[in-house]
């Protein structure tokens, strides 16, 4: 599978967020078969190291970071040598993540790292990265590991016809088709466009575009349904049964010239598992 420069790009602080967030992402990476990018941003003259390669953890340990050489270590164990890196970076992480964002397949962050005010559903790292990075950024909260009796969930997308929407539905149902389990599309119909007949339009618009993807990817049994209701409210009920919930960084409903609408925002800080945004490119 063909993967842009840093793969998947994770950020890393050593925070018990970041460790989920580390674990996540390697399993994305074996997965897809993708490089692992592990990114380390520290204050100004803290650490000057560039990217390297077998010499990284003694890298990162004579740049006074040993919990990078330990996530680096981690991360080998589970992919390989040949397919983890170090990203050693100054300033702040979500400019650095932010940054880098284009040449990866996708940015992986916790939901709140060393920084975070006690207290918060989401630290600031994670909305900065969800709000403006390029394409697809996962933040890693809730449930998603397959242990004991877990059954692993269903993905879930947010459809609203938006292009933001066709986005996410097309990273969604590749994430179904990865992890061999069914796809549920919802569409909240208190977003319809308000002239007479948008709620029929909006229904029509995302029935074809899940259409598309049923034809291209036959081994994944797409769900659709539709609610009278509030797009928040469904996928908050929906992420309770799913291992991985997905939505466009704006949808019909959000405001001109916000890079991350109200239900993006909501998900990003109450959703019960790990929330996808997606940007279109």
């Amino acid at each position: 599978m063909t993967s842009a420069a840093h793969g998947i790009l994770a950020g890393y602080d050593g925070s018990p967020g970041s460790e989920r967030a580390l674990r996540w992402a390697a399993r994305e990476a074996r997965s897809r078969g993708a490089v692992l990018t592990i990114c380390h941003a520290a204050p100004p003259g803290y650490v000057s190291a560039a990217p390297g390669g077998d010499e990284a953890p003694d890298g990162a340990q004579r740049a006074g970071d040993p919990s990078l050489a330990r996530a680096l270590r981690f991360a080998r164990d589970i992919m390989g040598p040949g397919m983890v890196r170090p990203l050693l970076a100054t300033g702040p992480a979500a400019r650095v993540l932010c940054e880098h964002s284009p040449d990866a397949d996708m940015v992986v962050v916790g939901a709140r790292g060393c920084g975070g005010l006690p207290g918060s559903l989401l630290g600031s790292v994670g909305q900065q990265v969800a709000a403006h990075a390029r394409g697809r950024v996962i933040v890693v909260r809730g449930h998603w590991q397959q242990a004991g009796a877990y059954a692993p969930g269903r993905v879930v997308v947010g459809a609203d016809g938006s292009p933001a929407s066709r986005a996410a539905i097309a990273f969604a149902v590749d994430e179904a088709a990865l992890r061999a389990v069914p796809l549920l599309a919802l569409c909240a119909l208190a977003d319809a466009p308000g002239s007479l007949g948008g709620a029929g339009r909006m229904e029509e618009t995302v029935g074809q575009d899940l259409a598309r993807w049923e034809k291209e990817y036959p081994e994944v049994t797409i769900v659709w349904q539709v609610t009278p209701g509030q797009p928040r409210t469904a996928l908050l009920d929906a992420a309770s049964q799913a291992q991985l919930l997905v939505v466009g960084a704006r949808g019909r409903g959000g405001v001109k010239g916000m890079l991350l609408g109200s239900v993006s925002q909501v998900l990003l800080n109450h959703a019960s598992c790990p929330v996808g945004v997606v940007h279109p490119r």
